[in-house]
């Protein structure tokens, strides 16, 4: 038996929400500011299903995701179809003044005995290295308008 874990973080991005849309909805590319993504790759055959890696540690898993949910500048929501039970969304809001935020969720199963015996632990990993990742991803798309502006 497993239970869902669930984990938010946020960020504001000092560019337009077409940029923070068009870098993060180009899935291939996340491993440059996903510290534990090794890769994603779009399939040919179906473009909404992904096939992920996720290694840390000599920890290694692989799932299939199938986005679910795709409105332009505004959401991203996908589930894990196969492998690493996973679910989630990235949201994109624009500020109009040249800043978006993006905030990411991330939901995950996990044994039952598992959240009970380190769930404070557990979490609190999680939560700060998505935070890391999204503070990568804050300066990768600031760089990346920045070279496009100049």
């Amino acid at each position: 038996m497993s239970e869902w874990l669930d984990h938010s973080v946020v960020v504001d991005v000092d560019v337009p929400v077409e940029t923070s849309w068009e870098l993060w909805s180009d899935l291939e590319q996340m491993p440059r500011w996903m510290k534990w993504i090794d890769s994603v790759h779009i399939r040919e055959d179906n473009p909404d299903i992904s096939e992920w890696k996720l290694a840390s540690r000599g920890l290694e898993f692989t799932w299939h995701s199938k986005i679910t949910n795709l409105v332009t500048h505004q959401i991203i929501q996908w589930e894990a179809i196969d492998g690493l039970p996973n679910r989630g969304a990235i949201r994109f809001y624009d500020h109009k003044n040249g800043k978006s935020t993006v905030k990411l969720t991330v939901s995950y199963a996990v044994p039952a005995l598992i959240k009970w015996m380190d769930n404070l632990f557990l979490g609190r990993l999680v939560e700060s290295t998505l935070q890391s990742d999204l503070n990568r991803f804050r300066d990768y798309a600031v760089a990346a308008y920045q070279r496009s502006a100049s």
